[in-house]
């Protein structure tokens, strides 16, 4: 095979690119074998998103694969947290074929090795790649066979093992799942739990004719407020394209925080497990950690990213981990992200307390947040260094970018994996210095000078 250029498509953390421009079946029958390669493994579970280009992509990663020995265990179509199921359940490697919240011209690849185990760029990626450009290896003596397995089943009982199925009530719940994996894997968990459930979208369709299938964006969680407020409903839920993100919006249709939802599972976690570690990430709220201590846990905070949350998961043995970005991590899944977990626990929490959702997120909203602000800034390491020569006076660490507190308020600045942006989050203890210091250092990002 003729050497091909594939660094415009490894990323962070996957595999993302344009169909049929950047990723192809040349491209994935070679990946796929490539994986075989690295991992030295003797058979790979191949799952696969509702996207137009998915069936032609996973019959050609299931070529690279055979072709280098290894069998097949074929999901078909599946969400992100089933093959992280799979990969776990079955103790085998896994090619997840998801481009997630990205348009429909996109597909992509993420990788787990045996236990969910993750792989990114600094964790196998980088050699996949390698093995990927190259000019092809010898054929082996034999190939490798295609299984189907169909786990959905023994997946729905695994979320619902994470609550007491009793606790829950016939709450009025809007589901949107975007005409993404969300409409397989939500429906028959929901069926075992006495809600009443409107469910939009859930036809699966790789064109998403409705709305995008990114609901970090406020804007395509506007079909599922209208429904919230029209049927007076408890709590709206909004799944990625691959469903292991989830994000929740409360009776009255406002979002809640990611930070919300990691405090408020940290807690029901703790409730089962006195004691605990709980992992977030460093751009979560100040109120994260509070909560874990106040409820007798340990908090450890991480870098941004699945990788590192998991990592860090496994290191310290934490039972759970959360990120502002609608991904909660269990170590009873593998320390994977699930953000059908995540709302099941969040149902019966609800269930519990009796009250309506925003009642029970207000004891841990205590602080104001920017939400995250990018800027393109060309020399991003250098102006970092300049921001935190500016900011030389507050207790400053390089965690992750650059983070510096002060006794009222905080921010972190770091860098895009991928595009020559500089990603701010701050938080204050009241909206008006909230605004006064997100404008300030702002101005510090674009400029690199003094805050005056």
């Amino acid at each position: 095979m003729p050497r091909r250029d594939l660094r415009s498509i490894f990323k962070a953390y996957d595999v993302r690119g344009v169909v049929p421009d950047e990723l192809d079946e040349d491209v994935a029958r070679r990946v796929g074998g490539a994986f075989v390669d690295w991992a030295d493994v003797t058979s790979v579970i191949v799952g696969y998103d509702c996207r137009l280009s998915s069936p032609s992509l996973a019959e050609a990663i299931r070529e690279g694969i055979t072709s280098r020995g290894a069998d097949v265990v074929d999901l078909g179509l599946a969400s992100t947290d089933l093959l992280y199921f799979a990969s776990g359940s079955l103790d085998a490697a896994g090619i997840m074929l998801t481009a997630s919240h990205n348009p429909p011209r996109y597909n992509g690849l993420k990788f787990c090795l045996a236990g969910a185990r993750p792989v990114g760029e600094e964790t196998g990626l980088e050699e996949i790649r390698a093995i990927a450009e190259g000019d092809g290896r010898p054929p082996v003596a034999a190939r490798g066979s295609v299984r189907r397995v169909d786990l959905l089943n023994e997946y729905v009982e695994h979320v619902l093992s994470f609550i007491d199925a009793p606790n829950v009530r016939p709450l009025n719940v809007v589901v949107d799942t975007a005409n993404g994996m969300g409409g397989l894997v939500v429906p028959p968990v929901f069926a075992r739990l006495p809600l009443k459930v409107t469910h939009l979208f859930a036809e699966l369709d790789g064109t998403f004719p409705n709305h995008p299938a990114d609901p970090i964006d406020p804007e395509n969680q506007r079909d599922l407020k209208r429904e919230v407020l029209a049927r007076e409903a408890d709590v709206g839920l909004a799944f990625d394209g691959d469903a292991d993100r989830v994000f929740f919006v409360d009776e009255r249709a406002e979002g809640v925080s990611g930070s919300d939802v990691t405090a408020l599972v940290a807690r029901a976690v703790l409730e089962r497990e006195p004691g605990a570690k709980i992992v977030h990430n460093l751009i979560c709220s100040w109120a994260v950690a509070e909560v874990i201590r106040e409820n007798g846990g340990t908090p450890i905070r991480s870098r941004v990213g699945h990788s590192f949350i998991k990592q860090v998961m496994a290191e310290t043995g934490a039972a759970f981990g959360g990120e502002h970005s609608g991904h909660y991590y269990f170590r009873e899944n593998y320390r994977a992200d699930s953000g059908l977990i995540a709302a099941v626990v969040v149902l019966e929490q609800l269930s519990l307390a009796r009250v309506p959702l925003s009642e029970l997120l207000r004891p841990l909203r205590r602080y104001y947040s920017s939400g995250e602000i990018n800027t393109h800034v060309d020399d991003r390491f250098g102006r970092i260094e300049q921001i935190a020569a500016v900011y030389a006076s507050g207790r400053q660490d390089r965690l992750d970018g650059l983070t510096v507190e002060f006794d009222d308020w905080w921010f972190n600045v770091r860098p895009s994996n991928t595009e020559p942006l500089l990603r701010l989050n701050v938080e204050s203890r009241t909206e008006e210095l909230l605004k006064e210091k997100t404008d300030e250092v702002l101005a510090v990002i674009r400029t690199g000078g003094s805050t005056g």
